[in-house]
């Protein structure tokens, strides 16, 4: 707590006087340019990967970087999707898992949280990735599982985003884009699922301006 505290007076004394206008500009209301989704796990820092200021990304956290199906749960998973697409006109939304995830451990290793029952109980909504791994990757060593069922999580809670009526009816009037990324602890890489090669590939800067001109061309034919 110590470390909290004397970061706190930091930020107070030091960054907050620098950034004021930042600040006030907030206080009046917010406009993030994404819903960022990812895990809760402390070595991810959406902010910091991204490099985006207070105000541009709109987080939702959880173990596992999970979003059950719309109607399984009352959760504030999707009270979050529906106030960020409805009233914040988010545009874009990211799912993002990483390397080294507890919670797919967990999920591919069940007796390491058997003594966890409300982590078994949330890790149900990833029945989909076990399955997937389980049947399709069996020859696999237990790092090799990992990685791979992080990457088919993320594709698999990108399939149950779609189910919640908002994220539908957004992307049937083309007014929202999904995205699955991996981040890799490790090297700081983080890639993107290209739908047409089937894979993860890295996110360059040619890959940022291909997109940027595919953007340009689609608002320049509506």
């Amino acid at each position: 707590m110590l470390k909290l505290i004397e970061g706190l007076h930091q930020f107070q004394s030091e960054i907050f006087d620098s950034q004021k206008e930042l600040f006030q500009r907030l206080a009046k209301g917010q406009n993030p340019d994404a819903l960022f989704i990812t895990c809760a796990d402390s070595r991810i820092n959406p902010n910091l990967i991204t490099q985006t200021n207070p105000g541009d990304l709109f987080i939702l956290r959880n173990a596992g970087n999970i979003v059950p199906a719309y109607g399984v749960t009352n959760g504030g998973e999707a009270a979050t999707i529906e106030f960020a697409i409805a009233v914040l006109g988010i545009k874009d939304i990211i799912i993002c898992g990483h390397s080294h995830c507890g919670a797919m451990r967990g999920l591919i290793c069940p007796e390491e949280i058997e003594n966890l029952p409300t982590v078994v109980s949330w890790l149900a909504h990833a029945e989909s990735t076990k399955r997937t791994v389980k049947e399709n990757y069996s020859g696999l060593d237990k790092e090799q599982l990992l990685n791979v069922a992080t990457q088919e999580n993320v594709l698999v809670q990108l399939e149950n985003l779609k189910t919640h009526p908002t994220v539908h009816a957004a992307i049937a009037r083309r007014d929202l884009n999904l995205h699955a990324w991996m981040y890799k602890i490790e090297s700081g890489d983080v890639y993107n699922y290209e739908a047409d090669k089937g894979q993860f590939l890295p996110i360059t800067e040619a890959h940022v301006t291909e997109r940027r001109r595919a953007r340009t061309a689609t608002t320049s034919n509506i």
